[in-house]
């Protein structure tokens, strides 16, 4: 057996790591799909700001309307079955361009990208900005995720950065 080379570990590790941030896509689809009412009551107190501090001067930000809720949840679902597919399918096309020249496996991560940016948008701006700077989800000790959703950022800014860099040879 011809042992790989570093350029070959390179791009199989950009590929290895696309799968695993594609397999957290499906997981989150699926708890989505299938514990529904619990990840909605999520969305729901937070949106409400019925969590944290009393009083507060910006509580009028508060979406208390429970069809809003629902609107806003289903969103939020798609967005995360769009990058889950874009990761997906972005694996797919790296995988199936491991062999290709340079410049068609850099042109192979677009979808990967793709997904990766929307990725960001679910936990960076949704969650970390308008879920901590605008409805103050980090007020409340029992509906916060901020610490959740910037583990996962700090996993994919980096992922992020490696997969669109042009480094394999």
């Amino acid at each position: 057996m011809i042992p790989p080379t570093t350029d070959q570990l390179i791009r199989y590790s950009k590929i290895i790591l696309m799968a695993y941030f594609s397999f957290f896509g499906l997981l989150v689809m699926y708890s989505n799909f299938t514990d529904y009412a619990s990840n909605y009551e999520y969305v729901g107190h937070v949106l409400s700001m019925d969590t944290t501090r009393e009083k507060s001067n910006l509580s009028y930000r508060a979406i208390t309307s429970p069809i809003l809720h629902h609107r806003i949840y289903w969103i939020i679902i798609t967005l995360e079955v769009t990058y889950t597919v874009f990761c997906l399918l972005g694996t797919y096309h790296l995988y199936r361009n491991r062999y290709a020249s340079p410049k068609d496996f850099h042109e192979a991560k677009k979808f990967a990208i793709i997904g990766l940016l929307v990725a960001m948008f679910i936990y960076y701006v949704c969650l970390q900005v308008i879920g901590v700077e605008w409805f103050n989800m980090d007020e409340s000790h029992t509906w916060n995720a901020k610490d959740w959703a910037r583990h996962i950022v700090d996993f994919i800014v980096p992922l992020l950065i490696y997969v669109a860099i042009r480094i394999e040879r």
